[in-house]
């Protein structure tokens, strides 16, 4: 089956990232979000992040053009009626994408293949919700979307060969290189990152080092491009400590444990470079 026609759900910065590099592959992409002004933010973003590239000199004019060209936004769900994927970028909570995925099974053709971008929870209860598990697969891209070339492709229980091929084709022509992942909590990439960070975080909760430290010596002696530190503020304190919160119920193990100066940040509405605090000061 080719995919021609996608609707990624969800204008935020990991969704509007997903329908930037669609959009500038050739593929129709449909950017949908209920808000109306996050539509327009997310949008907005894209031709921004467009516009850098072509001063850079990383994309022509005829090209940003093109990719413009490709990409609409929408907030009316039905218009999944005509896609051929959906790709859903959603915040991280299983009620709301059960929800959303049980909608879309009923608006969108029988051949349509339902994907979700989440970062940790698990697949199979996902695809449980529709009436096509066997279309319904994980498709986790990193942040930033059009800089990052990996894609976490996590097979739900159900996912049958065929989707999970076509899926893979897919994700070659936004030229992103897929990873084969089974279905367990934070799959590979969080289960390995969000317990460092949790880790780095403990060393500051106990007074090993400071926040600027700690992240300079993960720079400059693990050769880390981003401390783990700035790393979680970036993706945001909230995110992260969902996460934590995923793996430790998921395995059940202490080792998982979210720090509480972790769970004290985010209650603090402390949650990164979003809000304009976390471990440090965004707010200039």
């Amino acid at each position: 089956m080719a995919i021609n026609r996608v609707m990624v759900i969800g204008a935020g910065q990991m969704g509007a990232g997903i329908a930037q590099v669609f959009a500038q592959n050739q593929f129709e992409v449909k950017l949908n979000d209920l808000a109306e002004d996050a539509l327009t933010k997310g949008l907005s973003g894209i031709e921004k992040r467009l516009d850098r590239a072509v001063e850079k000199g990383k994309l022509s004019e005829q090209d940003k053009s093109q990719a413009w060209q490709n990409l609409s936004g929408t907030t009316d769900m039905n218009d999944a009626g005509a896609c051929d994927l959906v790709i859903e970028a959603v915040v991280e909570n299983m009620d709301v994408k059960t929800k959303l995925f049980k909608q879309l099974d009923d608006i969108v053709p029988a051949h349509t293949i339902l994907a979700t971008n989440t970062s940790s929870l698990p697949i199979t209860e996902i695809a449980a919700a529709t009436t096509r598990p066997s279309q319904v697969i994980g498709m986790h891209f990193m942040n930033p979307v059009p800089v990052m070339k990996l894609v976490e492709i996590i097979r739900a229980l159900q996912t049958s060969d065929e989707t999970y091929q076509v899926i893979e084709d897919t994700a070659k022509k936004v030229n992103k290189s897929p990873v084969e992942v089974n279905d367990f909590p934070g799959f590979v990439s969080n289960r390995v990152l969000m317990p460092m960070i949790n880790e780095a975080i403990y060393t500051v909760y106990e007074g090993v080092a400071s926040p600027e430290d700690v992240d300079t010596v993960m720079k400059l002696g693990t050769n880390h491009p981003m401390g783990p530190l700035t790393l979680a503020d970036f993706i945001g304190l909230d995110t992260c400590l969902y996460i934590m919160e995923v793996l430790h119920d998921g395995f059940g193990d202490s080792k998982y444990r979210p720090c509480p100066l972790l769970r004290k940040y985010v209650k603090a509405g402390w949650i990164g470079k979003k809000s304009g605090r976390g471990f440090y000061s965004y707010e200039q």
